[in-house]
Parts: structure tokens; sequence; C-alpha cells
């Protein structure tokens, strides 16, 4: 294995393990407040299988897993961002262990997509927060439409395309890095970052598996930054957190196994069905935050 590589999984597995610690030394230090549930449900780590299995896949599991807690009433509205933060931290870098290890990609495409990432989360937390949210959603689902008719051009031969390529250079790399950057920090504002990266590298020429390492080494090196945060604050679910973290796990490494072994037309094609379900999740949801806005309050 390439020494870059091996540098690599060395620091996720040095933050994740960081990121474990930290979370059980901060709960410690609360061991003593009362009423606080910190048993997992048998449920919340159902959903974390189910969701995380998904989220391999590329589909993302932050929007499942709202769905859940919302119709379930499982937990309060302002716990659910820092609960899935928390809760879903440690599935994501299996994940990104998981694919740099085993997936082929060039490793400067790699290391500058993950950098790239992590600084735009960086500086997005003060800058697009002062963004519109649903402003963003719609602007991102509009975009990743187009995207995926493109993408479904390539795949009917309809215009010529790449797909096989492991790596970027020149021109197509300053671009993919630059795009990554602003897809970090939209992250800030909760919008997924692997389907848009998963149809930017795609359409760029490279093979869609060599984009699974890339997408979710950079998320893997976002969450538990985020996640130790809502944890040190006390914002979240800590029984919650724990079961979407202990079923994740598993359902990571039943998905891995699916997507490394799935012939590559198919992969193509569970691309674009992921793009197009981001999409009209992202419009979605800005719909419903008009009509959030337009309802009169109490």
């Amino acid at each position: 294995m390439d020494i870059g590589k091996v540098a690599l999984l060395s620091a996720l597995t040095l933050i994740a393990l960081a990121y474990i610690v930290r979370w059980w030394h901060l709960e410690r230090s609360r061991s003593l407040m009362v009423g606080t549930s910190r048993t997992p449900r048998l449920m919340d780590a159902v959903v974390g299988f189910v969701t995380n299995f998904f989220d391999t896949l590329g589909i993302g599991s932050f929007a499942p897993t709202t769905a859940y807690f919302k119709l379930r009433a499982r937990i309060a509205d302002d716990e659910i961002p820092g609960t899935l933060n928390a809760g879903q931290a440690l599935p994501t870098m299996t994940q990104a262990l998981i694919f740099i290890a085993t997936v082929s990609v060039d490793l400067t495409t790699l290391a500058s997509m993950i950098l790239s990432a992590v600084l735009g989360a960086w500086i997005g937390v003060g800058v697009v927060s002062r963004l519109s949210r649903r402003a963003i959603q719609r602007g991102m689902g509009g975009a990743l439409l187009c995207a995926a008719l493109l993408f479904l051009a390539v795949n009917l031969d309809w215009m010529p395309g790449g797909g096989e390529a492991l790596g970027l250079h020149g021109l197509r790399l300053i671009a993919a890095v630059s795009i990554n950057m602003v897809l970090g920090a939209l992250m800030m504002l909760g919008v997924g970052l692997y389907a848009p990266c998963l149809i930017l590298l795609s359409l760029l020429g490279m093979s869609p598996l060599a984009a699974f390492p890339i997408m979710m080494g950079s998320c893997g090196l976002l969450m538990p930054i985020g996640g130790a945060r809502f944890v040190r604050s006390g914002r979240y679910n800590l029984s919650a957190a724990l079961g979407l973290a202990l079923g994740g796990i598993p359902g990571v490494l039943l998905a891995a196994y699916i997507v490394k072994s799935m012939p590559i037309t198919w992969l193509r094609w569970l691309v674009l069905i992921v793009v197009i379900y981001a999409a009209f999740q992202m419009l979605r949801s800005a719909r419903v935050g008009d009509k959030a806005a337009r309802s009169p309050t109490a």
C-alpha cells in the first residue's frame, strides 16, 4: 500500500479514536445527571443499520434518520442535528477507512479533495451560515437534476463521456477541488456532499467507484468535528446517538461489500438514482420550508 494512503488511513484512525475518547470523557463528566437515558434502543440501532447501509451506497443517512425521529417523535427537534452528527460520525468514518483502504484512487486527487472539503467547512461556518438554506436547496436541487440528465445521456451513449479514470489532473483537478470546497461549506447548512460529489467526479471522467473514497473521506473528517461540538454542548440525545453508531457500523460493512463487488455499469445507474433522489429531497425540503415560512405563527 502507498505510504501516502497509509498516512491518511492512520490520521483517520487517530481522529476516530480521539472522537471516541472525547465522547466518553464528556459524557462521563455528566454521569451524575438525573433523568438522562444512556441505553440505546433496539429501534435506534435498526435505523442506524438501515440508513448507513444506504448511506454507503451514496444515498445519505441524514434525511431518512430525521424522518424517523420526527414521525416517531423520538427526540426533540432541537436535538436532531446534534444526534445525527454525533451518532453518524463513526459509521461515516468506517466508510472512509474501508473505501480508502480497498479502492484504487489517485492519492493527489484524494488528499486534495478531502482537504478542500475540510477547508470549505471551516470557512463555511462563518460565511455560508448567513445564506438562505431554502435558496441553496432549490439551487442545488435544480443543479443536480440538470447534472442527472447529462449523466443519463452519458450512460445511454448519447454523448461522449469518460468514467474510468482513477484521478484528475490539471484544470479538471482544480475545478473539482474548488467545487468540493463549496460542498464542504454547504454541509454546514445540512446540504449533503455525497450526491453532488459523485456526479461531479463522474462527469469529470472518474470511475464512480473511485469517487466513493473521496466523498466518504471528505465527510469522515468533517463529521467528528461537528459531532464533538454537539456532544460538548449537550444538545443531542445520547441514547439515540449510541443506537445509530452501534447499528450503523455493521450496516456499513455489509453495504461496502456490495458496492465494491457491483459491476461498473450497474454502479453508474446507481449513481444516477442517488443523484435524482437527492435532487428531489432538496427541492422537497425547500418547498416544506417555504410552506412553514408562510404559515401564520401562534
